[in-house]
């Protein structure tokens, strides 16, 4: 049945399906390399049409997660997991506390944190049946939600972005059109806000509008496809993948494409189009690492200031993808792999010098 988007070509470590029909647990948990350490990722809960689907996404986010720690400059792999389900329906402690002891017979080769459809409290429940958990509260010894920091990086990102197109990073008077204000989208048009951003938002829920409009009443807002044909400076997806399609790109009037979604390349030939149309794009697994740096910084005791300096870097790292870019020839996406591959390969070839235990 999954032959066809889990073959020999997908290049991951392991794929492990977990399944606990007492509590209704469906989760697949995706390892795509430990070459840099442990794999680190979030649990995404999400009610999927089908397996196959589910693996795909997972197969996809975890490849993205081996990327985003490398060019983060974390010494952590890429994993993935996703619990079939609506996780207003499906989520219970039982569930939970059952997906966390398939984390824990992983013996440490896959951290899990939050993702889409899960939140810190769900980390605490995990918690409570494997130590390779992270994005917990704060009462419970964690970073709290990391979509903080996935903001603030995506916000660090835009200014370099910025940077390199205008000439400065100063979004003042940019008009910057946010596709979705969920965890990340909501904080990211704080920052935007507070920078002098005029900003416009869309989002497939008006519950998730009401509160930005009433923390920033001059924010206006536009349907999804509205969104796309505007004349804005920036546009940044901020809500599942796949943004960026057949569709949509030919219709898209911004200079620049900078957000926080994963996977928003439906196809990988989308980056030649962006290019072709001279429209920017920063890769977003290099942008929206702010949360991953933030989680990981669990690992060593955590400091919101200590994770927000590593997170204030994604600015130097989106800049430098940008020069790698123009230096070779090829799309900032085509730069970003190729700057995590290198890193994933040179510093992984260290692990076979061995060391004492």
């Amino acid at each position: 049945m999954t032959e066809g988007v889990f073959g020999r070509e997908s290049g991951h470590e392991q794929v492990v399906f977990c399944q606990d029909r007492a509590t209704g647990l469906k989760a697949i948990i995706a390892i795509y390399s430990t070459a840099l350490g442990p794999a680190l990722g979030g649990t995404r809960c999400y009610p999927y049409a089908s397996e196959d689907e589910a693996l795909a996404d997972v197969l996809a986010l975890s490849k993205g997660m081996a990327y985003k720690n490398a060019l983060a400059g974390l010494d952590l792999g890429g994993g993935k997991a996703v619990i079939i389900g609506d996780p207003a329906t499906v989520k219970t402690e039982a569930l939970l506390r059952a997906y966390g002891r398939f984390v824990q017979s992983l013996a440490g080769r896959y951290i899990t944190a939050c993702d889409v459809g899960t939140y810190v409290a769900d980390m605490d429940v995990v918690a409570r049946e494997t130590r390779f958990v992270t994005g917990r509260s704060a009462d419970d010894g964690g970073a709290g939600d990391s979509s903080v920091l996935t903001a603030f990086g995506v916000f660090q990102g835009m200014r370099a972005c910025a940077s390199h197109r205008w000439g400065s990073p100063d979004l003042a008077g940019r008009r910057v059109g946010v596709a979705g204000v969920g965890k990340v989208g909501r904080l990211l048009v704080g920052h935007l806000v507070e920078a002098g951003a005029r900003v416009v938002v869309s989002d497939v829920s008006a519950a998730a509008i009401e509160p930005v409009r009433a923390a920033h009443p001059e924010v206006e807002v536009a349907d999804g496809d509205e969104l796309v044909r505007s004349a804005l400076d920036v546009f940044a997806p901020c809500a599942l993948g796949g943004a960026l399609n057949d569709e949509t790109v030919p219709q898209l009037r911004a200079e620049v494409v900078c957000g926080a979604a994963n996977n928003q390349l439906a196809h990988p030939d989308i980056e030649k189009v962006l290019e072709e149309r001279g429209i920017l794009y920063a890769p977003d697994y290099l942008v929206n690492a702010g949360g991953v740096i933030q989680v990981s910084d669990e690992l060593h005791g955590f400091d919101f200031q200590r994770a927000q300096r590593k997170a204030s870097a994604i600015y130097d790292t989106t800049k430098a993808v940008f020069a790698l870019a123009e230096a070779e020839g090829v799309p900032p996406a085509t730069a970003a792999d190729r700057l995590a591959e290198r890193r994933m390969s040179e510093v992984g070839r260290l692990r076979s010098i061995l060391t004492p235990a």
